[in-house]
């Protein structure tokens, strides 16, 4: 699939600010939304789930690549996150590494309340990442 357009964009922005209500944050209060595009044109939402052991915390975006990859797809195209911020957060690293595995070419876009956009290639979020290409 070729790069999402303008539209897609939108309605990945709006998914990932849906699935953020159904976040479950009561230590942080920060809930996140993300929404993952395969490269057939599904979509896969995902929210931040916290635990009173924050090790066992799982963001907003791994959750959608994890929802994405339970329906046997592994090609990540896009992904849009949703935080309530002024200004657009990136994925942490240990999204990051996750998208890598599944995209690493895909186009990142973070949003937010504020006006800022966040719009990147993965690859330069993580810039010489190890991932699957390093196996072979």
């Amino acid at each position: 699939m070729a790069a999402p357009d303008d539209q897609m964009l939108h309605n990945l922005a709006k998914r990932a600010k849906a699935a953020s209500e159904t976040a479950y944050c009561p230590y942080s209060k920060f809930r996140v939304g993300a929404a993952v595009l395969t490269d057939d044109g599904q979509i896969f939402e995902g929210c931040n789930v916290e635990n009173a052991s924050y090790g066992l915390t799982i963001c907003a975006e791994r959750n959608a690549v994890f929802q994405m990859v339970a329906r046997a797809k592994q090609k990540i195209t896009a992904v849009v996150i949703y935080t309530p911020t002024v200004k657009p957060s990136a994925p942490c690293g240990a999204c990051r590494q996750v998208i890598n595995e599944f995209g690493p070419d895909a186009l990142i876009m973070s949003v937010c309340d504020g006006e800022g956009v966040l719009k990147k290639k993965l690859s330069e979020l993580l810039p010489d990442a190890f991932g699957p290409a390093n196996l072979n």
